[in-house]
């Protein structure tokens, strides 16, 4: 049997304090990372705003532990 290494699942940060919003220049609270390799940081307000929208195109997601956003709860279609 042959081994291989397989490196681990590449995981997103949440936003670093002095992080803003891509949308309104807000203090960022959620980072998204997209299936293209691109990275998106959102205020709360847009994070839930765009939560349906994000679930879909999401690959992976990061908040703030103080920030609860609405599409946690979202199941992708």
């Amino acid at each position: 049997m042959t081994q291989t290494l397989t490196p681990p699942p590449a995981t997103v940060a949440a936003p670093a304090a002095d992080e803003r919003c891509d949308r309104c220049n807000a203090a960022g609270k959620m980072r998204v990372k997209l299936a293209g390799g691109g990275e998106l940081v959102f205020c709360g307000h847009h994070a839930n705003k765009y939560a349906d929208d994000l679930v879909k195109i999401a690959v992976e997601v990061a908040a703030d532990p103080e920030f609860t956003w609405r599409g946690a709860d979202t199941n992708p279609k």
